[in-house]
């Protein structure tokens, strides 16, 4: 799992190579969390995970202030955050997450890119069963912590843990972000990034030139700025 996981993060880190992409999609995520729970971040558990995600991609500190602070300014957009699945071309399922400040606007864009590529936008939920939500965390490894106690701990959660020499990879149930953050924060265990990764139930292979189309539909979703992420269950090539 772990793998696969990060040749997926890798891929989209080199898509959103451009910094300036990569601080607006961490910088909604922040402006959506402080306005649900309070500026703080010694008040809101989310708030602060994300300042963690934020510092993991080298974003400037005035940066995540002034996301922080449009979260109270009347005059700033009010997002939402709306899920899309359809299928794209060869019948691959797609997962796209949004945080949008114009619904019209954005659903108008998610379909049109379905269209343009052979594919369909579906039902929200419909493609539940093909993926599994996860809440995934990279901490740094504790010399002081067993492992083999901690990864009993970790059953309490639903989580497992992947454990290699610079980090610790803990992939949990979706629910269990929150008490995994405390439980992490309780064990003196550093978070270096957290975030939530639909895991596909099975991967469907395609061909190389079945392969280049969806590439490029996937561009086209992730170059969109109201798309936060976007998960699939095509194979990854070797």
């Amino acid at each position: 799992m772990g793998r696969a996981f990060e040749f997926r993060k890798a891929r989209k880190l080199k898509r959103w190579g451009n910094m300036s992409r990569t601080f607006t999609r961490i910088g909604k995520e922040i402006t959506i969390a402080a306005k649900a729970a309070g500026p703080d971040p010694s008040m809101n558990p989310r708030l602060r995970v994300l300042m963690q995600n934020a510092k993991a991609a080298n974003m400037p500190k005035d940066t995540i202030e002034r996301a922080i602070k449009k979260a109270t300014d009347k005059d700033a957009g009010d997002y939402k955050e709306i899920v899309y699945e359809g299928y794209g071309p060869f019948g691959i399922a797609i997962v796209v997450e949004t945080a949008t400040d114009n619904n019209q606007r954005t659903v108008a864009n998610v379909r049109s890119y379905f269209n343009k590529f052979g594919g369909s936008l579906g039902t929200q939920g419909s493609l539940s069963f093909l993926f599994d939500h996860k809440s995934v965390f990279h901490v740094k490894p504790n010399a002081d912590i067993a492992l083999d106690e901690f990864e009993l701990d970790l059953m309490d959660f639903e989580a497992e843990l992947e454990a290699e020499d610079e980090e610790w990879l803990i992939y949990g149930a979706f629910d269990q972000f929150a008490n995994l953050q405390n439980f992490f924060e309780d064990k003196g265990i550093e978070i270096v990034s957290a975030e939530f990764e639909r895991i596909p139930t099975d991967y469907k292979e395609v061909t190389a030139e079945q392969r280049e189309q969806l590439e490029k539909l996937l561009e086209k979703f992730e170059d969109d700025e109201d798309v936060q992420n976007v998960f699939h269950n095509m194979k990854e090539e070797e």
